[in-house]
C-alpha cells in the first residue's frame, strides 16, 4: 500500500485561510471516494470533508459552509480550502479514503490556529 502524502500546513491566525494538498496514486484517485480526517490533540481522528469519484461532496457539520474539498484529476491531487478557521480547528490533518485503509495513512500535516 502506498502512504498518501499531505502538505499545505502551516499557523494561521483566526479567521484565516489554508489550502491543503494532497497527492493520490491513479488508481486510488480515479476509484476510491477520497476523504480529509483531522484528530486534534487527545482526541479521535475524525472524517470532515469527502468526495466521490464523481465529484459530490459531504462535510461533517463543524466546517460545514467553511471548508471545500475538491479533487483535480489532471493531478490526481485532493484539496480541502479551509476559511474562516477557529481555534478548534487547530489538528493534523490527513488525506485516506473512505472508509480509511490504515497502511494509507500518510504524516499529516499540521494546521495551527492561534493568535
Amino acid at each position: 500500500q502506498v502512504q498518501l502524502v499531505e502538505s499545505g500546513g502551516g499557523l494561521v491566525q483566526p479567521g484565516g485561510s489554508l489550502r491543503l494538498s494532497c497527492a493520490v496514486p491513479r488508481i486510488i484517485f480515479s476509484i476510491y471516494t477520497m476523504g480529509w480526517y483531522r484528530q486534534a490533540p487527545g482526541k479521535q481522528r475524525e472524517l470532515v470533508a469527502s468526495i466521490t469519484s464523481d465529484s459530490s461532496t459531504n462535510y461533517a457539520d463543524s466546517v460545514q459552509g467553511r471548508f471545500a474539498i475538491s479533487r483535480d484529476s489532471a493531478k490526481n491531487t485532493v484539496y480541502l480550502q479551509m476559511n474562516s478557521l477557529k481555534a478548534e480547528d487547530t489538528a493534523v490533518y490527513y488525506c485516506n479514503t473512505v472508509p480509511a485503509v490504515a497502511p494509507r495513512w500518510g504524516q499529516g500535516t499540521q494546521v495551527t490556529v492561534s493568535s
